[in-house]
């Protein structure tokens, strides 16, 4: 682990791709929530790596004079190239280990594009907040309509009674990501902290 100064109240977790995708739009919307995010005082928590959209979103927030966490397990160093001269950077022994450390240092979360890894953290932090382990914001980045087709999914998913109106989790969705950080606010606003971050650590 590095050292680190103090990092903010709020830091949103960003979960994206490895790689940058087909549409440039994509890459350049993780530029903008990484300056985004320093510009509004908000630190970014995420996966550690220097290449794709990850890499894209943590340089442009240590440019704009942000607070980045990166998270990576070792086994990924070398593959996702670890990004040097972040604020912290925490290498862990297991996936298992980086998903809590990144639940546990973020106050929020936020889906860009990406592949199956991110699609499996999405589901992941909303399913603990459906089974009521927390209540963090969870925002989904549709960018050039990018997360729809999971969005078609969620709606089928409650038309066949899998999601029932009492475990409906809130998912916020923004069509830009300039709309990311107010619904985050909005969103944090109404919500707490259900259950310890020990009840989390126990599952695992």
């Amino acid at each position: 682990m590095y050292p680190t100064r103090n990092a903010p109240e709020h830091r949103l977790c960003v979960y994206c791709g490895s790689s940058p995708g087909r549409n440039p739009a994509f890459a350049k919307a993780a530029t903008e929530l990484g300056t985004l995010l320093a510009r509004e005082g908000m630190g970014l928590v995420y996966g550690g790596g220097a290449i794709g959209l990850m890499g894209e979103v943590a340089k442009a927030a240590l440019n704009a004079g942000g607070h980045v966490t990166g998270i990576i397990p070792e086994f990924l160093v070398k593959k996702e190239r670890m990004l040097e001269g972040v604020n912290e950077l925490i290498v862990t022994r297991s996936m298992h280990e980086r998903k809590t450390l990144m639940f546990e240092k973020s106050t929020g979360f936020v889906a860009l594009p990406g592949g199956v890894g991110t699609l499996e953290e999405l589901a992941e932090i909303t399913t603990w907040a459906q089974l009521n382990q927390h209540a963090k914001p969870i925002i989904i980045a549709d960018v050039e309509g990018y997360w729809s087709p999971l969005l078609q999914l969620l709606d089928h998913m409650r038309a066949e009674s899998f999601i029932r109106a009492e475990t409906e989790v809130f998912l916020d969705v923004a069509d830009s990501v300039d709309e990311v950080i107010p619904l985050y606010r909005q969103r944090v606003g109404k919500v707490r902290q259900k259950v310890p971050l020990a009840v989390i650590r126990q599952q695992l």
